[in-house]
């Protein structure tokens, strides 16, 4: 999902804002379909596991987490532009966001599960997210 463009008054900002979902975004959707079409089952979003990850293979033991470059401070084009506007606020709040998907990513490999995390920049080329997926899970 590319960043959305601020508005530059609080009540068009806020409708835009609360537009973005958490869950069921166009990445995820992306590589829900690519496991799908594969043959794999998966669970979604377990709230028993550190991080709630998008997709869980319990039988594998393994877990993705598909990431917005720009809500996870990716580096990439997207993930290093910041807005403009209230940018003390804006970086605290990526900043949080980083150190908790590290932190998520430590406790699921402490507990003996595989992670791998996809990020929304890389599944522009199908084909090689499809080839680096069924690798992961094999």
């Amino acid at each position: 999902m590319p960043v959305p463009m601020m508005a530059k008054t609080p009540e068009p900002r806020r409708r835009i804002m609360r537009a973005i979902r958490s869950r069921d975004t166009q990445p995820e959707l992306i590589v829900r379909r690519l496991a799908h079409r594969m043959g794999y089952r998966f669970r979604l979003h377990r709230k028993d596991l550190p991080g709630r990850p998008d997709l869980v293979f319990p039988g594998k033991h393994k877990v993705i987490f598909v990431n917005g470059c720009f809500w996870h401070s990716h580096n990439c084009g997207s993930g290093a532009r910041r807005p403009a506007q209230n940018t003390a606020y804006w970086n605290q709040k990526l900043a949080r966001t980083t150190e908790r998907d590290k932190a998520a990513l430590a406790a699921l490999t402490a507990l003996g599960w595989e992670v791998s995390v996809f990020w929304e920049c890389e599944l522009q080329n199908r084909k090689a997210a499809a080839r680096r997926l069924r690798a992961f899970l094999r």
